[in-house]
């Protein structure tokens, strides 16, 4: 239940715009789209990232989760149960106006909340590719597991936060190739 708690703890800081003690005076990892992935790794049919600006805040290492939590109300429960030590990931995305991750998918979960601008999800899934705008204090929750994109199809920079659950030592990102239903 500890772990549960310096997750949301985490999230919070991260989402209202706080640090945890310190954090400001060492230094912050900053990846952009053009060194984020050495080309050595990225597949020759991966779609590329551009104007995406990521800071890592923090990468933890966690053995198996096993946590529950329906103290709020007996109306909302939360439960995040993992099998294997896995990393969490928190970070910050900057993606300019025009900007994309490219397509790709996460080996696990991932919540993300939207500070400023908007936003649009597309799923490989979806057989006519439609976007799904994502606009400030809003979020999603990627399960994991599937193909998509995020882009910025506004006129300003948008400021997303991203918790994610994957496997230890794990690859947070894959790039995948566009897929044939979608036309970008």
């Amino acid at each position: 239940m500890r772990q549960l708690g310096s997750i949301t703890i985490a999230l919070l800081l991260v989402t209202c715009g706080g640090a945890p003690p310190g954090a400001a005076s060492s230094p912050t990892p900053r990846v952009t789209a053009s060194s984020a992935i050495p080309s050595a790794s990225v597949a020759a049919v991966a779609t590329s990232a551009n104007g995406v600006t990521s800071t890592v805040f923090a990468v933890g290492q966690f053995h198996p989760i096993d946590a529950q939590s329906v103290a709020y109300s007996s109306s909302w429960q939360a439960l995040i149960n993992t099998k294997g030590e896995s990393d969490i990931w928190i970070l910050e995305n900057r993606i300019a106006p025009g900007g994309t991750f490219g397509w790709h998918s996460h080996p696990g979960p991932s919540l993300v909340v939207v500070k400023t601008g908007a936003l649009t999800l597309y799923r490989a899934d979806d057989p006519k590719c439609a976007g799904q705008v994502v606009e400030a204090g809003s979020g999603f929750v990627d399960a994991g597991g599937d193909i998509h994109v995020v882009r910025n199809e506004g006129s300003i920079e948008t400021v997303v936060y991203v918790m994610s659950l994957v496997p230890r030592g794990a690859a947070r990102k894959i790039d995948q190739p566009k897929p044939a239903n979608c036309s970008f």
